[in-house]
């Protein structure tokens, strides 16, 4: 139940029908309520905060309190009286929205000391609060006034103050209630609180917001501050899954009478272990000063980030990376109702090997992780036999997943987005996802040729791999020119030439093949050319060979548009043929061809009509050497030449014509003559969003995917 549904069953406020207004009952004082008023909305949750999770009466809380500053009349949000006569002013307290700037809550925090030192208040405590981030203060009535930085405010009836706010085992504060209270949350007369999930537009607002305390002003880039950003997360998700007693205090929190110094140290500690279990995560030492990490640890400190709902922290992180990526790394970003679509039409396991070889920020390893999370609950009761669960999906993560990242700071993300959805890091290496697996595996054995189930990837388009900057082109097959079949020219090697490029798209076809099993999966994201463009045929016919072609799904033209990419594009599902497969429609198709020019006498005919065309030209220039020598040369020489040329054309178009004609023939019997199997097609218009990302409520993959998947289940059997 939010705090909010809570205070109106508590009949401390009440909302309007349309809930743009809210009224305080107790005061009788309406007010205007919802988007439009985001820190009234925040006020809201404070008041109500103050009385339910910190149990001053309702009568000690008062709002909208007139202050005197000097000759200056104002307003305090709330102040919180230690009497019911409100004769005593205790606590101060400033309501900011949610999306304030970290040098608009400092400036807050001035203001709400002014008014706790008016002459009319001289509160003993402050609390400043946007909701994402919260600052507490005691107030030291002395000449010059001192302000001590304490982790809560008191609650009532307690005199002293605790040095933490945040235990394990604490109370949650949308649950206070006494008879739900535990004695492990009692400390020192007062009560402490578990750290809390929060919704996904909360912590979309906490990663921003963090984000923007490290890089706003020009202190540093924001490619700088988003890897400062990273390791503090890193720091406090490590916090989290450290092991502690009920009652033990978390590291990543303010405590009492501590230094911005202090906190730094107790961080360092948690990040240094950190590096010790898994130092790919972040090779470098954090670069903050004292004082950032403790505005960071502020935004992070009340939520727990293992708990929070998995779609929604994995939703949330990629809005935020997103947001910050977009542009220059846009592409690197598969949309998550593709990605859901193709993780859910393959019968990927807990014990399937399943890869990325262009994993970007890891969406589709987390889906996969997701998925085997899901199958955990049909084998085992999450509550009753949680170790056993753990295990199921755990053991995949750590050991059947993996993923190859060109970009060193992508690579880190995807680590992040891993370790944030409870792990699944391990095997994600900052690579190109080109290089052959020997120079792989001198980073992670597990990237082995032959060895994969599944290999769920969206390549990046449009780049291409050149000869001159790359030692392994010549390493591929489709990074070669294959010899034309009807070419009558003998080539002084039967080796084929490696291409000058090769767009990155095509050779990952040809990658992924390597990696899988024989009988793998492939789902992969390509530009439609690969499909359509008559250039590219010999890449269609070295996948007919590869792979049996399973799907084809086209995406609509703006699938990709709101990433930063308008290409065309479709998803392809291969299945890997065993070796014996592949070299029989090989030797089928050669057979054919082979088979095709000796019927057509092709050979004899081309050069029959070769020597025809240079006769005929011998004999042109024998009848020049013939001609009156006062005839113009100049002219007979440009009209022997175009004569030469209309030859060279004619010949030319007979040979071409046979070339059409026995492609044709090729291509009609090679589909008589190789087996047969069906394909699933499928055509998709809408898939959930439109061009700028917005959500449709339509999404025509959830009715195509349930068809695909039971095709696939239909090739298992």
């Amino acid at each position: 139940m939010t705090i909010i549904n809570r205070g109106i069953k508590e009949g401390l406020i009440s909302l309007s029908d349309d809930g743009t207004a809210i009224t305080y009952l107790h005061q009788n004082k309406k007010r205007s309520y919802g988007d439009s008023y985001p820190e009234e909305k925040v006020q809201a949750e404070t008041f109500l905060h103050l009385i339910l999770t910190y149990n001053y009466p309702v009568e000690c809380v008062k709002q909208f309190v007139l202050v005197q500053i000097g000759s200056k009349t104002t307003q305090a949000d709330i102040i919180v009286y230690a009497d019911k006569k409100c004769e005593t002013p205790l606590i101060v307290v400033e309501c900011k929205k949610e999306d304030i700037s970290d040098q608009e809550f400092n400036i807050a925090v001035e203001q709400a000391y002014s008014y706790a030192n008016s002459g009319n208040v001289h509160a003993k405590y402050v609390w400043v609060t946007s909701k994402l981030k919260n600052q507490y203060y005691e107030v030291v009535q002395e000449k010059p006034v001192q302000r001590i930085e304490i982790p809560d405010i008191p609650q009532y009836g307690v005199k002293g103050l605790a040095p933490y706010k945040y235990v394990k085992g604490g109370v949650s504060q949308a649950d206070s209630d006494d008879d739900v209270l535990k004695d492990s949350s009692f400390h020192y007369g007062q009560k402490f609180f578990e750290i809390e999930p929060v919704s996904e537009s909360e912590l979309i607002k906490i990663f921003l917001q963090a984000h923007q305390a490290l890089w706003g002003g020009g202190k540093r880039n924001p490619s700088e501050a988003f890897d400062e950003l990273d390791k503090l997360i890193f720091c406090k998700i490590w916090d989290e899954k450290h092991a502690r007693k009920k009652g033990e205090p978390y590291d990543f929190q303010i405590f009492k009478g501590e230094t911005p110094e202090a906190l730094f140290r107790r961080i360092k500690g948690l990040y240094a272990i950190g590096k010790k279990v898994d130092s790919e995560v972040f090779k470098n030492d954090i670069t903050l000063d004292p004082a950032e990490v403790q505005t960071i640890v502020k935004y992070f400190q009340r939520v727990n980030l293992n708990k929070t709902d998995l779609d929604s922290k994995g939703r949330a992180f990629e809005t935020f990376i997103g947001s910050y990526f977009r542009g220059d790394f846009g592409q690197y970003f598969t949309p998550r109702p593709i990605v859901k679509f193709i993780v859910n039409c393959l019968p990927i396991k807990h014990d399937s090997k399943v890869l990325d070889t262009s994993c970007g920020s890891g969406g589709f390893l987390l889906y996969a992780l997701d998925k085997v999370r899901q199958q955990a609950d049909d084998f085992y009761d999450i509550k009753t036999e949680e170790k056993d669960h753990h295990n199921h999906w755990h053991n995949f993560a750590e050991k059947n997943l993996f993923g190859i990242e060109l970009n060193e700071q992508i690579a880190r993300t995807a680590k992040m987005n891993m370790i944030i959805h409870d792990d699944g890091h391990t095997n994600v290496i900052n690579k190109d996802g080109l290089l052959s697996d020997d120079v792989l595996m001198a980073t992670n054995k597990g990237f082995k040729y032959g060895t994969f189930d599944f290999i769920i990837t969206n390549p990046p388009f449009g780049s291409s791999i050149k000869l001159t900057a790359s030692a392994y082109l010549h390493q591929y097959r489709l990074g070669k020119k294959e010899l034309d079949w009807l070419s009558v020219k003998v080539p002084k090697s039967k080796e084929e030439a490696t291409r000058d490029s090769q767009s990155t798209e095509v050779l990952f076809i040809e990658q992924c093949h390597k990696f899988l099993k024989e009988n793998g999966y492939l789902a992969i994201v390509i530009p439609d050319g690969v499909l359509t463009n008559s250039s590219l045929q010999y890449v269609r016919d070295n996948i007919e060979e590869m792979y049996r072609i399973v799907a084809v799904v086209s995406m609509p033209q703006t699938a990709f548009t709101a990433t930063g990419a308008g290409v065309k594009s479709s998803v392809l599902f291969l299945r890997k043929h065993k070796q014996k497969i592949s070299d029989n429609i090989a030797s089928q198709k050669n057979k054919l061809k082979n088979k095709l020019k000796a019927d057509s006498k092709y050979l004899e005919t081309v050069e029959k009509w070769e020597k025809e065309k240079k006769d005929a030209i011998k004999k042109l220039e024998k009848i020049a050497k013939q001609q009156n020598p006062s005839f113009d040369k100049k002219q007979l020489a440009e009209k022997i030449k175009n004569e030469k040329q209309e030859l060279q054309n004619e010949c030319s178009e007979k040979i071409n014509l046979l070339k059409e004609s026995l492609s044709e023939k090729y291509f009609e019997t090679k589909r008589m003559i190789l087996d047969d199997y069906p394909i699933f097609m499928a055509i998709a218009e809408n898939i959930g969003y439109d061009a700028t990302g917005r959500e449709t409520g339509v999404n025509e993959l959830d009715m195509i995917g349930k068809e695909l998947q039971g095709f696939i289940e239909y090739i298992e059997k």
